[in-house]
């Protein structure tokens, strides 16, 4: 195992800091338990350390070094835990000329073997998450597969590591911010340090360890593992730790596949869209399934990664439709898997036809008005138009080439004072933007005509869309 690190008790001898008979340089024991909580957004890792260590009755010299890793020197900390009264950490010194190494003077009040913890803060360790959905051949129901994959290049090789993930949001935002008010001249020297700080402070609240694991310290060794791993979760207010059971070794430089969870026969609804703010000119399809427990899921929110689908065929045998990148999903939304277009379903947008109307024109005469069809009034040479309405008559052409009958939802927005006419039931999403919903049956082929009323100059009324039946 590589050993980049390592925890030794000084002798008497190599700490004249002690006046008492000289002892020879002993190596700690191995540690007998770690512990990586990894949160990704700001590569940061909290590694707790466990070891059953033999204090002698007064003043004990432990040394610390992190040479060739990726430890933050300023994030370093020894507890005592049950042992907190007897046991008494005097000071910390970082000697000069070794930059990577700290020592401790620990006064013990007799001779006593007890368990220390020591937790610091590590960059370099990564995880994310990676899905396999699979729908059945009918396209109503889904199973799903979970993996996480922990890559680990921080320096240290952590063996039967405990790992937690953290799932959701850290905020340091509003207390980075205060480095802001910092004057210009101090900011290079401050606005590291300063930084250091918040993170670790906001890294610890989040990384609390579910439950104080310093009173049983002898581990057997871990039995082999025959069933997959599961991972444990658990609620945190606005994030979720994800717990691997049982223990993992992960060498430095190596990345780890996990599985986290897998859900079947999720019930799933297909839909057709044309949304061009999200999906752009196209028509896509979408399976759409929801992260709660009537659906099979919902005890945890589900953590932003790749997720490949797949789709049974009659034979049994499996058709790879998309690889996509799924944002976080807290508890009870809606997850919706873009699968791209569909060559069995066609779709185009036909402009027929636009015309012009109700055109106001402004005369030479101050707040004179006159509509072009009005010729009862006479227009002089200097009018200007002032208002008019353009009229877009639109049909959107679907063609379900499928042997199944479709649901299209469609979503259309449009700038200034609208009306959008047509004759079917038309709602406005927000005040900008129309949506509609349709049916096509199999092999139909189906056409939907409407017509979109924009009033331009004095004709306009307000920024809004209405819709309106004819």
């Amino acid at each position: 195992m590589k050993i980049s690190r390592r925890l030794l008790l000084l002798g008497l001898l190599a700490a004249p800091l002690v006046g008492a008979e000289n002892l020879d340089l002993s190596t700690v024991p191995e540690r007998q338990e770690v512990e990586l909580t990894i949160y990704n957004a700001e590569d940061l890792t909290l590694v707790r350390e466990r070891r059953m260590i033999s204090f002698r009755k007064g003043i004990n010299p432990l040394q610390f070094s992190w040479s060739n890793t990726l430890i933050d020197p300023t994030s370093v900390e020894l507890r005592f835990g049950e042992q907190e009264g007897a046991l008494r950490l005097l000071d910390t010194t970082f000697p000069h000329a070794k930059p990577q190494m700290l020592y401790w003077q620990v006064e013990a009040d007799q001779a006593l073997t007890a368990p220390v913890e020591i937790s610091y803060f590590t960059s370099g360790i990564r995880w994310s998450a990676d899905y396999v959905a699979i729908a059945d051949v009918q396209e109503q129901q889904l199973d799903l597969e979970s993996f996480v994959r922990i890559d680990n290049h921080s320096g240290e090789e952590y063996e039967n590591a405990k790992v937690r993930l953290v799932v959701g949001e850290i905020n340091l935002v509003e207390q980075i911010a205060a480095l802001a008010q910092t004057p210009v001249g101090r900011v290079a020297e401050l606005e590291a340090e300063h930084y250091r700080q918040l993170r670790q402070e906001a890294g610890r609240r989040a990384m609390v360890a579910p439950k104080p694991m310093m009173a049983e310290m002898a581990l057997a060794a871990a039995p082999a593992v025959t069933q997959p791993k599961e991972v444990e979760k658990e609620g945190l207010g606005e994030y979720f730790i994800y717990t691997i059971e049982g223990s993992e070794t992960i060498p430095d430089g190596w990345s780890k596949r996990l599985r986290s969870f897998s859900a079947s026969e999720i019930p799933i609804t297909t839909r057709y869209r044309y949304r061009q703010a999200e999906y752009g000119d196209q028509f896509v399809r979408l399976y759409l399934l929801t992260n709660d427990r009537e659906s099979g899921l919902g005890t945890t929110p589900l953590p932003n990664g790749e997720i490949r689908i797949l789709r049974r065929d009659a034979t049994g045998g499996l058709v790879y439709l998309t690889q996509r990148t799924m944002q976080y999903v807290p508890i009870g939304d809606r997850l919706e898997l873009n699968l791209g277009s569909d060559p069995e379903v066609l779709f185009d947008l036909v402009t027929q036809r636009v015309k012009r109307d109700e055109i106001w024109m402004q005369m030479s005469r101050p707040n004179l008005y006159q509509r072009v069809d009005d010729h009862s009034i006479q227009i002089d040479h200097q009018a200007r138009v002032a208002g008019w309405e353009e009229t877009t008559y639109f049909e959107q052409r679907i063609r379900n080439y499928s042997e199944r009958p479709i649901t299209v939802e469609i979503r259309r927005s449009f700038n200034g004072d609208v009306r959008f006419r047509s004759d079917f039931a038309a709602t406005s999403h927000d005040y900008r933007t129309v949506e509609f919903t349709t049916q096509v049956a199999a092999g139909e082929r189906k056409g939907i005509a409407y017509a979109v009323v924009i009033s331009h100059g004095r004709n306009a009324k307000q920024q809004r869309v209405v819709t309106e039946r004819k």
